[in-house]
């Protein structure tokens, strides 16, 4: 097996000389706590109203629709092509004069072209709204994401060691809305949580082991906290709950700008080693499961302005692999195993299909060579067997 050469990432990927755009060189660009709370003050800058009808791909997140909801919009579901790519046919049939805007969804990290959703949605009135939540970087044939809607979201906390995150970004308008921090307990509980996590995963041990005392004292006076409230009384949030993995919508943090933690690490966090470790990750695990029956990876290639969020693998027998997987306790994300309410094959079938079938695996900035290296072996093992179980 061909190994994938290893080069610093400062000259792993480079374009004219510069590393690969980020979402937040696209224009004006406001820091907030999630990319679900990006969307909903989207289609607010856009003038959505009770009435409209806001399309939405059908193979989606959960967490897209309430945002819609929120602005008195109704969601129409519009179908996708079997790599993910927007069925624009299916958006020109449904595009009439109630529909005031489009999401168009960079899947997995891996720009679309959008120049004729662009001249679509010119001709008939309505908003384009560029879902980069997967996309923090990359282009498409020079383009950057971001560049191509009239407003642009993105989510940092799936590129970056961070707790919560998001951003709002627009080449063609000015955002002038202010926010305002959640208060000091959203500080804390911003960068205590993206700490803890990172000791939790074998990371900054030196640092660990300095704040254990503040860590252990945090925890008991939390619970002495809880102990004092009322039976049945809830505490207060400290932070949104799409921190989570929820697929709530509280309007509460539409206000809210990202903590300082985040937004820090965001800002001084290296772009380019972001990207050429994710890259190079990326054509580790491809090269891995290149050949094992029983899958097949979601886009064949990785093109030069792709920056992946995961490596996305449709497999035949995703269930049984999945459940070997998950013994194993590799981290993997079933994205779109769970669609909005009445979304099923009729509405899409391509998008039931990749519900079904898609599992993504990391290939995060942070893993580490031996990690990865598990990682490939445990997907070879459980795939493999997977395969054989049902041949």
């Amino acid at each position: 097996m061909p190994s994938v050469p290893v080069l610093s990432p400062a000259s792993f990927f480079k374009r004219g000389g510069q590393p690969l755009p980020s979402l937040l060189d696209a224009g004006a660009v406001r820091m907030v706590t999630s990319g679900r709370i990006a969307i909903g003050l989207a289609l607010r800058e856009m003038g959505i109203q009770p009435g409209d009808k806001v399309l939405v791909p059908a193979y989606h997140s959960p967490s897209m629709i309430p945002p819609v909801h929120w602005c008195g919009a109704s969601v129409v579901f519009y179908r996708v092509r079997p790599d993910s790519t927007i069925d624009i046919d299916d958006i020109a049939a449904k595009l009439d004069g109630s529909v005031k805007a489009v999401m168009a969804t960079h899947f997995f990290g891996f720009p679309q072209d959008l120049r004729s959703l662009r001249a679509l949605c010119d001709a008939h009135g309505a908003g384009l709204l560029e879902d980069c939540a997967h996309a923090f970087f990359g282009h498409h044939a020079g383009t950057p994401v971001g560049s191509t809607g009239d407003y642009a979201i993105g989510s940092s906390m799936k590129f970056y060691p961070i707790y919560e995150g998001g951003c709002l970004v627009s080449h063609r308008r000015p955002l002038s809305f202010p926010l305002r921090s959640a208060g000091p307990g959203f500080e804390a509980k911003a960068a205590l949580a993206a700490l803890e996590t990172a000791f939790a995963h074998g990371r900054l041990q030196g640092l660990r082991l300095a704040l254990s005392l503040p860590l252990r004292l945090k925890g008991a006076l939390w619970n002495a906290l809880k102990s004092r409230r009322p039976a049945g009384s809830a505490a207060p949030a400290l932070a949104p709950d799409s921190s989570d993995s929820s697929f709530n919508f509280d309007p509460r943090w539409v206000d809210k700008r990202s903590s300082l933690f985040s937004r820090l690490t965001v800002r001084f966090a290296s772009r380019a080693r972001i990207v050429a470790l994710r890259r190079r990750h990326y054509l580790l695990l491809q090269q891995s499961l290149d050949g094992l029956p029983g899958c097949r990876p979601l886009f064949p290639t990785l093109p030069e302005g792709a920056c992946p969020w995961i490596y996305p693998l449709l497999v035949d027998q995703a269930d049984a692999a999945a459940a070997s997987l998950q013994a194993a306790g590799v981290p993997m994300v079933r994205f779109g195993a769970t669609l909005w309410p009445g979304v099923d094959a009729a509405t899409c079938a391509n998008s039931v299909a990749l519900g079904r079938q898609l599992i993504g695996f990391p290939c995060h900035q942070e893993l580490r060579a031996a990690e990865l290296e598990r990682l490939r072996a445990a997907l070879r093992r459980a795939l493999g067997a997977t395969a054989a179980l049902a041949a």
